[in-house]
């Protein structure tokens, strides 16, 4: 899974889970209530993100550790701005 050792492999493969979680919370927006958070699916995003760090750094993989990092707290930082400040 973690053959390629490169910032961008890093990136691309931090986007996977934010991208389930927004298309789940977009198919569930309506119909399910998420125990009052509706933040939720992207935080559990975020923490299997987390794990992926650390599976990289455990491989040897640097770089895509440090992409896959980048793209975590870039993403924490848009749920929390856009979670807190909704576009209209």
């Amino acid at each position: 899974m973690l053959k390629k050792n490169n910032l961008l492999f890093g990136v691309l493969a931090a986007l996977i889970f934010p991208t389930i979680a927004w298309l789940i919370a977009g198919l569930l927006a309506n119909n399910v209530y998420l125990i009052n958070k509706p933040a939720m699916p992207y935080f559990v995003a975020i923490a299997l993100n987390l794990v992926l760090i650390r599976i990289s750094f455990t491989k040897g993989a640097d770089k895509t550790a440090r992409g896959t990092m980048l793209t975590t707290f870039a993403v924490m930082v848009l749920v929390f701005i856009l979670k807190t400040h909704p576009i209209r």
